[in-house]
């Protein structure tokens, strides 16, 4: 499709939001509903299919190498600004075109960083793509000082001075028997001419081998021309990144804007260096990290993530059909259409899907159906009333919209900070989360509401049965609150012991630093016989495990940086029987380590501050002071659990945070909401009474809505492979711990800290409440 259809399919689409909103005419609104629904199912269907053409995969998922590249400031080199960043970018470009690889991914990213992917190149191919892209092929011309031989054998016996500005280089060359012969040359520090006057460099074979030849544009040949009559029967020194490769005599004054480097070249190498010579790199670069990834290794990662994703659908489908029964099912439907709305929305955006990105599809399938919980515990709640089934539906919405529109937007602020922050993969989630987060507001509210309207008008929804099993007991919550905050308590100071304890085992590669090598072996290896293969080589400290990914059964070995060729080199060497292929190969350098930690510690505490706001906005600060001390709660317990369970922090762990904190707030928020809407109310209960009656009140829905992304993530856990094995078990330890400071926590510490403000909440609730009439009528 155009973009100009879809711009006026964009407009169309507002239009249709506008007239929905503004109408109250019932009719209308439901025609309108359905309208909707139907245009937006069916071009989001028209931007993913046939996905094979449309939905572009991640190297995770495809298979391929990431380089994350950055450029160096040294003395003497430019300043880094965004023009030279731009022309490192078409230079990497350029080099990358050259290695005869489809389709490469090269962006900036930030200030001084490109990231380069390049798909479905073999493990040769890599290292040629690393060398190449971080050579600076910086050319350079001087005349050799005149004095030669003798003038140097004087320095050295003291005889004369070192001439001022000029520094000793070696040239080395093969002399007629074959042996390599090394000569001493001096030249000037500050060359006489550059080679950022290149416009064309190819290599060539001729009678004496292969070699580089150079054409310069206009002024670069004047200039080069200049040089060589001046200096006619000289010798001319050729400087590649510092080095001397040749030395030839100048024998002519005119060389036509045209010149030759020989110096007993490979092809491959005479190849490269002309690429290289042709794109220059105006300052150094250094490879940052290095992660690749086998197609045979992605292939297994997408059946892993399809099929997470069909079972935590199934097991959401089967649970809501089974406990709200007819209603249930219209929840699926919105569900549906919440998955195709995500994935029609990532080949509308030519996003990429990663398999992080899955991930934030499932548990956007956990998200969605949570806010059709809310309503339909309110739904019972109006209908337990005594209302007729078409005034409780209408009600039912209308009470539950602000508490699922307040949730939706503080997990759309976390997934936003993580989406500006994070990088790679990471970034794949945080985007297919936010999809699924806008997703969720339309399906849950306008979708499902629509099929309600549509159901009374063909009469086929005379009554709703729903199944009750957790019922308000009338628990004194607040009355038995000590001993859950001290347990809570003792629990977060164990957490924080454990962490401590672990130090740097806590953190992973990703963040530290180091090597990562994952094969697989026809033959079958066990960790022992590679721990034995790598014995007494240096190597042996590495961390060695088996992981199971869809049917293959794999080894990772985890190590220093800069030791993965090391280890596969002996492990080839040791194991020559074993069938070995190589599936994925991280290099993470330290540097880029200690920045994504600072990024991670970063996206953390915007996140919590931006709660923190966003809460203290719409309720009142002790509301917000209570929902920032369960959060860190829920955060540090989490971390403790994880790091008791030995593992180790990653990217995506950081993701697995914030998105436990956004996701958190939602259970603290219904009930936060249920309490404000109670303290609204002037009648005799006290405001401790109004805090258990609030808490007993949506119990059964903070379990319920805890339990339906438990479903989703347990699909993830067992199914979604090793790489998100980590991410799933947090998340399972998050929404437990989450859900029970929900209950327990949150109210007593917004109460008890009113108590110490020496405010009390209920005046604030209602002075709050009459500012906002106060503003609304001004």
């Amino acid at each position: 499709m155009s973009p100009i259809l879809v711009f006026a399919f964009g407009l169309l689409i507002l239009v249709l939001f506008g007239w929905y909103f503004s109408t109250e005419l019932p009719a209308r609104r439901r025609w309108l509903g359905l309208v909707l629904t139907v245009l937006i199912v069916a071009f989001c269907i028209q931007q993913f299919v046939p996905p094979s053409q449309k939905i572009r995969l991640g190297l995770d998922l495809q298979g391929g190498t990431s380089f994350l590249l950055q450029l160096k400031s040294e003395p003497g080199s430019p300043e880094i600004t965004k023009d030279l960043l731009d022309r490192a970018v078409e230079v990497i470009r350029k080099r990358v075109d050259s290695l005869g690889v489809s389709e490469p991914e090269i962006a900036p990213q930030g200030t001084d960083h490109i990231l380069v992917q390049i798909a479905g190149i073999s493990n040769e191919a890599m290292l040629q793509a690393r060398d190449q892209l971080q050579r600076v092929a910086k050319l350079e011309f001087a005349i050799v000082h005149p004095g030669g031989d003798a003038l140097l054998a004087q320095v050295a016996s003291g005889q004369a001075i070192m001439p001022p500005g000029y520094v000793v280089k070696t040239v080395k060359d093969t002399g007629a028997n074959g042996k390599t012969i090394e000569e001493k040359v001096l030249i000037p520090r500050k060359a006489d001419f550059s080679g950022e006057h290149v416009s064309k460099a190819f290599s060539f074979f001729d009678q004496q081998g292969y070699g580089v030849s150079l054409e310069f544009d206009s002024v670069g040949a004047k200039l080069f021309d200049n040089l060589a009559a001046a200096n006619v029967g000289n010798r001319l020194a050729i400087i590649l990144d510092g080095e001397v490769i040749s030395a030839p005599s100048l024998r002519t004054a005119n060389f036509n804007g045209r010149a030759q480097i020989t110096g007993h070249f490979s092809e491959k190498e005479a190849r490269d260096l002309a690429s290289a010579l042709e794109n220059p790199l105006r300052v150094p670069v250094q490879i940052l990290e290095t992660r690749s990834v086998s197609a045979t290794l992605g292939a297994d990662s997408i059946r892993s993530g399809v099929t997470a994703c069909l079972s935590g659908l199934a097991l959401v489908t089967v649970f809501m059909v089974v406990y709200y029964r007819l209603v249930g099912v219209i929840a699926i439907f919105a569900l549906l259409v919440n998955c195709v709305m995500i994935v029609g929305a990532l080949g509308m955006f030519h996003s990429v899907l990663t398999l992080p990105g899955i991930a934030g599809l499932i548990l956007s399938l956990g998200i969605a159906v949570d806010a059709n919980v809310l309503i339909y515990e309110r739904l019972r709640e109006e209908l337990d009333a005594g209302k007729s089934l078409k005034a409780a539906v209408q009600a039912s919405y209308n009470k539950a919209f602000s508490a699922i529109f307040d949730a939706h937007v503080t997990q759309f602020l976390t997934a936003g900070i993580l989406y500006w922050l994070a990088t790679g993969p990471v970034k794949g989630f945080a985007l297919t989360l936010t999809i699924g987060i806008v997703a969720s507001m339309f399906s849950s509210l306008l979708v499902t509401y629509t099929c309600f309207e549509w159901g009374f008008r063909f009469k086929l929804l005379d009554r709703v049965t729903m199944l009750h099993l957790i019922r308000s007991k009338g628990f004194n919550f607040l009355g038995h609150a000590r001993p859950f905050i001290i347990g809570s308590t003792v629990l977060v100071l164990l957490s924080i012991a454990v962490f401590a304890y672990r130090g740097d085992r806590n953190f992973d590669a990703d963040f530290k630093g180091g090597d990562l090598l994952v094969f697989s072996a026809k033959a079958g290896l066990t960790p022992d016989q590679v721990r034995a293969a790598l014995a007494h080589t240096g190597l042996e400290n590495s961390t060695i495990q088996a992981e199971h990914v869809a049917d293959d059964d794999l080894i990772s070995v985890r190590s220093e940086f800069g030791q993965a060729e090391k280890i596969q080199a002996r492990l080839i060497e040791a194991l020559p029987a074993a069938g070995l292929k190589f599936e994925q190969i991280d290099h993470i350098g330290p540097l880029i380590g200690k920045e994504l930690a600072y990024k991670s510690g970063l996206a953390l505490a915007l996140g919590l501050l931006g709660i923190f706001i966003y809460v203290s906005f719409r309720f009142e600060t002790s509301f917000a002071f209570g929902s920032l001390i369960a959060l860190a709660h829920d955060l540090i317990i989490t971390l403790g659990i994880f790091a008791l369970s030995g593992r180790e922090l990653s990217l995506i762990m950081v993701a697995a945070l914030l998105t436990i904190a956004g996701y958190s707030i939602n259970d603290k928020i219904v009930v936060f909401d249920r309490i404000r809407s109670g303290l609204r109310d002037r009648g005799s209960r006290s405001i401790a009474q109004v805090m258990n009656d609030s808490i007993n009140d949506t119990l059964s829905r903070t379990i319920l809505t805890g339990g339906t992304v438990l479903l989703t993530v347990l699909a993830l856990y067992f199914f979604g492979g090793p790489v998100l094995n980590d991410f799933a078990f947090s998340f399972v330890v998050g929404v437990i711990v989450g859900t029970y400071s929900s209950i327990f926590i949150a109210a007593p510490t917004v109460l008890w800290w009113s108590r110490i403000r020496g405010k009390n909440i209920r005046s604030e609730v209602l002075d709050s409440e009459a500012a906002r009439q106060g503003r609304a009528t001004a």
